[in-house]
């Protein structure tokens, strides 16, 4: 049995088929084929941190492949307060077939998944947000981007930019991240990250400059800054990240052909500019529909590795 709680315990050639079965059922989906292939099947849904695209992508996938989510929100489960972790993990695990997580602690996470009989996904931690990097890699080779990408993520050192860290260490791609003083990475997940990239041949660089960041890249992305729970930091946060909003002139900077990608929510003319988001190399909407597609093909893959 396999968890999916980072993408560091995944192999190259285990997150590419992922990728692939991810791409299969897409198209079924758009042939209107049905595949009901978690028939008879539950899936265990426990937001500690609520999300539109999270709730709606992972249900009705779920709906999609023939099973049925079950929604616990923080006020319908109060994961280890109260009641241990491991309790919890046990009973939620004796009664479903998958669960998904989406809270602030990844210790928490681990924990449950440590005594769980069926597997846990991070639907997102405070270290780790790997269901969006499956949507976001889906979408770079639907538009061309995955032979030999440079990626430039440019904002916080947050659990988003560590996922990238592990995907482009996994994968071997080139990754730049530019991000304020104060803002870095977590340490100990770099040093993870490096040790990865050395192995597979990876190119892991970091800069305080956005600019150096972005020359070139092929595919270009951010996030939020003040992400959930950080709204008290807001203004110092919004005079630390000046001159690091993805707008029309750096954009300008990347390949003339370069994507732009975006997790979502997006804060207009904050982290990103309108003309960038709503520009010809946008595909940030794509990229959120994937967020159905890629997940599904993740349950379907975790099923058949039990």
């Amino acid at each position: 049995m396999r968890h999916f709680l980072t993408l560091k315990e995944y192999t190259k050639e285990e997150i590419l088929e992922i990728i692939d079965l991810s791409l299969e059922i897409k198209q079924a989906q758009k042939a209107k084929r049905p595949h009901p292939y978690l028939a008879g099947q539950t899936l265990a849904m426990i937001f500690e941190k609520s999300s539109t695209r999270t709730r709606v992508s992972f249900e009705t996938g779920m709906f999609q492949l023939g099973g049925h989510a079950l929604f616990l929100s923080n006020r319908d489960i109060h994961l280890g307060r109260g009641e241990a972790v491991k309790d919890t993990a046990r009973v939620i695990s004796s009664m479903s077939d998958m669960v998904m997580i989406r809270t602030y602690e990844h210790t928490k996470l681990e924990e449950f998944a440590a005594y769980s009989h069926v597997p846990v996904i991070n639907g997102l931690s405070d270290s780790y947000h790997p269901v969006q990097l499956l949507a976001d890699y889906m979408t770079m080779v639907e538009c061309g981007r995955h032979e030999n990408p440079i990626v430039a993520y440019i904002g916080d050192g947050n659990n988003m930019t560590h996922s990238w860290l592990m995907l482009a260490a996994k994968l071997g791609f080139e990754l730049r991240v530019a991000t304020p003083v104060g803002y870095e990475c977590d340490p100990v997940i770099v040093h993870e990250a490096l040790e990865i990239a050395a192995q597979s041949g990876a190119t892991l660089t970091f800069t305080h400059d956005p600019h150096v960041a972005i020359a070139g890249a092929t595919v270009v992305t951010t996030d939020t800054w003040i992400s959930m729970g950080q709204e008290e930091e807001k203004g110092q946060r919004l005079e630390d990240f000046k001159g690091y909003m993805v707008d029309e002139t750096l954009m300008q900077l990347a390949h003339p052909y370069a994507i732009f990608l975006h997790c979502l929510p997006a804060y207009r003319g904050i982290e990103v500019s309108e003309g960038v988001l709503e520009g010809d190399q946008s595909v940030i909407f794509q990229e959120a529909e994937n967020r159905l597609h890629g997940q599904k093909g993740l349950m379907v893959w975790l099923d058949r590795h039990r």
